[in-house]
């Protein structure tokens, strides 16, 4: 079964050699500020098991020696890089997947720096669909 994944419009596909060492649930603030979200979940693995097979992500230094990797048509934020924290892997973001839920979070990770409401978030009511439109 072939691992496969990509961003929103369709521009980036990439393809991944094996499953990842490690998947982690983010909350540092530099991910919350550049996904725009609460958390971000990444699946780390060897650079050389990621294969981009359309297209050219865009890159951005982030934070010192972190680099984004997104689409720079819609936006998608793809991989990240950090050769003097992370050398020789890289960080896919996860919900990127063909098949996010094949490799789901083992921890959470800089939870220091989450909201304080994330930690009561599995309290609150949920939906299967925005409520009302069901």
């Amino acid at each position: 079964m072939a691992i496969t994944g990509g961003c929103q419009c369709g521009a980036i596909r990439y393809e991944l050699a094996a499953a990842p060492d490690r998947v982690s649930i983010c909350h540092c603030r530099d991910c919350q500020l550049s996904a725009g979200a609460p958390m971000v979940v990444w699946a780390v693995m060897p650079a050389a098991n990621l294969k981009i097979t359309k297209g050219t992500p865009a890159t951005i230094n982030s934070s010192g020696d972190s680099f984004r990797r997104f689409c720079s048509q819609c936006g998608t934020g793809l991989f990240y890089v950090n050769e003097t924290f992370l050398p020789g892997l890289v960080d896919v973001q996860s919900i990127t997947l063909d098949d996010p839920s094949a490799f789901p979070p083992g921890a959470q990770v800089q939870t220091a720096e989450q909201p304080a409401w994330m930690a009561h978030i599995h309290a609150l009511p949920a939906y299967p669909r925005y409520p009302g439109t069901e």
